[in-house]
């Protein structure tokens, strides 16, 4: 059995951690389990439920009382840097789920039941379900835009950090990619401003929700093509949705169609093209 102990990053770190695993569980039809899951698990009622799947750390009645989350996103930060409990952790044999990320043996041929198990509760994919389909009533080809700033300008030396005109200008190249096609632009970002800020380009977006980051996720999951910064968010969007994504990799960057391709696993696109460990 498979233990995973750590807890690296925000949700979409987490996904990429547990995924091989799971995959491998399927596969082989063996069982894991997860001692320090994400904060947005009840997001994911078929994963908290699967039957490969052991979480010896959920206690609801806890969680939900008073500051239940908190105290546990705390604990879980202390346990899983710690060199101390690293020796623990290894004593009885578990395994660091993001060191798993080149494990992509069962990924294809389980993806299926991974986009099952992954799926998120109704409420969210409704509401995903319905955005895509009410801009496919306005548009020949919906493309999800990524847009991923404040830590950005500081992470790889600012790297991957585009000013909101930057990706105007991005989204303005794509829609003259598609210039035969009537293109809609679905904007997914944590930021607070609205799509008229990119004069040109027809944009939506959702109002802020309680469950904004998976239902922005998932909604990039059901568009015609993904753009956005290097991410683990955008590449999760792409794999379980098999969507063609495009990073955004300079401000300069022009687009073909062979620019987007699948993500096929954490470093590769199904057009070949990898992915560096950034």
């Amino acid at each position: 059995m498979r233990i995973i102990c750590d807890a690296p990053g925000q949700t979409c770190n987490r996904l990429w951690t547990y995924v091989a695993s799971v995959a491998r569980c399927i596969a082989e039809r063996r069982k894991m389990v997860i001692i320090f899951y994400d904060w947005t698990i009840e997001d994911f009622p078929n994963l908290l439920h699967s039957k490969y799947i052991y979480f010896p750390l959920w206690h609801k009645w806890y969680l939900e009382r008073g500051n239940g989350w908190n105290n546990y996103k705390g604990l879980t930060w202390k346990v899983t840097h710690n060199k101390r409990w690293d020796k623990v952790f290894s004593f009885f044999g578990c395994t660091k789920g993001w060191s798993t990320r080149t494990d992509t043996r069962y990924l294809r041929q389980t993806l299926p039941e991974l986009k099952r198990i992954f799926r998120p509760k109704d409420e969210i994919m409704n509401k995903a379900e319905a955005m895509v389909a009410s801009l496919r009533r306005e548009a020949d080809i919906v493309v999800g835009v990524h847009i991923r700033r404040g830590d950005y300008a500081t992470w790889n030396d600012g790297r991957f950090f585009f000013e909101l005109e930057e990706y105007r200008q991005f989204m303005l190249r794509v829609q003259y990619l598609y210039k035969d096609k009537r293109v809609v632009f679905f904007i997914s970002s944590n930021e607070d401003f609205p799509p008229e800020q990119f004069e040109g380009c027809r944009c939506r977006r959702f109002g802020r929700e309680p469950s904004g980051a998976i239902l922005d996720l998932y909604t990039l999951s059901l568009c015609d093509r993904i753009m956005g910064p290097v991410s683990s968010y955008s590449r999760w969007a792409s794999f379980i949705g098999e969507v063609p994504l495009c990073f955004l990799e300079d401000k300069e960057q022009q687009f073909t169609e062979e620019n987007f391709s699948k993500i096929v696993d954490f470093f590769h696109f199904e057009n070949g093209k990898e992915i560096f460990d950034w």
